[in-house]
């Protein structure tokens, strides 16, 4: 049976009265990607403390600290050296099988830079530790030949959003930080969506896939995919249906008066229920509205055709 990895980029944000952030956390899914080690790098006390809150079988994957790729650029220099093994140590504190790279889409990856690469992966010890590596590419360049190569050669995973993309060929071994279509993280999935990962996921049975979701919803969008592999179907994001299920999400933060351009700007990317069944987002309502401003929620429902 193949191995599914289903959590988020951090869990700071994931609040239960009465219950610490990780242990709530822990209570939900049995995945984390640790987001905060690429801004700072926390001491092995702190580390150590973040491993005995949870279960003996939660798993962490640690993404890179950012002076190795963001100011070093993977240059193997004795500074990018030493922060990836201190990396690697907190990788087998937390008996993390998977250390993230994350390289800027400016890095341009030349022969030399490949090289440079290279020789940075072979400055640490990696036994036991899986590198995966997310090489944002400009809009629609592909990952640089040379790079692929190596990560071949190394048996470094190729990182994809399989929200936009299909996951790499013939590794053992899938790992996806999933962001959505949005701008930047601003997203939340749909229904269509999460199963078309779910299909992606199955075609490729690789032995172990790991999914990390960082858009803005990625608590519950996490949640609703695991429930979905669980119990093979999707829940409600909202306690209400149509028009009132736009109401519902129109009150967390909407801000009137607003205009049918801002509305479907600011809310759109949100999802709703549509229907008992059907869950779309909320530009689908809001694209419904004439273009004028309104003063409000009521004038905003009260404009829309019945659903």
């Amino acid at each position: 049976m193949t191995e599914l990895l289903i959590g988020t980029g951090g869990w700071a944000y994931f609040q239960v009265p009465g219950l610490e952030s990780l242990e709530a956390y822990a209570k939900a899914f049995d995945f984390v990607e640790v987001n905060s080690t690429f801004y700072e790098i926390p001491g092995s006390k702190m580390v150590k403390s973040w491993r005995q809150r949870v279960p003996t079988d939660f798993e962490f994957s640690v993404r890179c600290h950012r002076s190795v790729t963001h100011k070093y650029k993977l240059e193997p220099v004795k500074e990018a050296i030493e922060s990836f093994k201190v990396m690697t140590d907190i990788c087998r504190i937390l008996d993390s099988r998977f250390l993230v790279l994350e390289t800027p889409p400016t890095l341009d990856f030349t022969h030399q830079k490949v090289e440079s690469a290279r020789n940075l992966l072979e400055s640490v010890d990696l036994t036991g530790i899986t590198v995966v590596w997310e090489a944002r590419r400009k809009r629609g360049e592909p990952v640089p030949s040379g790079l692929v190569t190596l990560m071949k050669n190394y048996g470094v995973v190729n990182c994809v959003d399989l929200s936009k993309a299909e996951p790499p060929p013939e590794s053992k071994t899938v790992y996806s930080r999933l962001f959505g279509r949005g701008e930047h993280n601003v997203y939340q999935f749909t229904d269509e969506e999460l199963t078309e990962i779910d299909e992606k996921i199955t075609r490729r049975n690789a032995e172990t896939t790991a999914v990390s979701f960082h858009n803005v919803r990625m608590y519950k969008d996490a949640a609703r995919y695991k429930i979905f592999r669980q119990t093979g179907r999707l829940p409600s994001v909202t306690k209400a249906r149509g028009h009132q299920s736009l109401r519902e999400v129109l009150l967390e933060d909407g801000r009137f008066p607003a205009t049918r351009r801002e509305l479907i700007e600011k809310q759109g990317w949100k999802v709703i229920d549509l229907t008992e069944k059907r869950r779309v987002h909320a530009r689908v309502l809001l694209e419904k509205l004439p273009d004028q401003q309104f003063r409000n929620i009521e004038e905003v429902l009260s404009s829309l055709p019945r659903v």
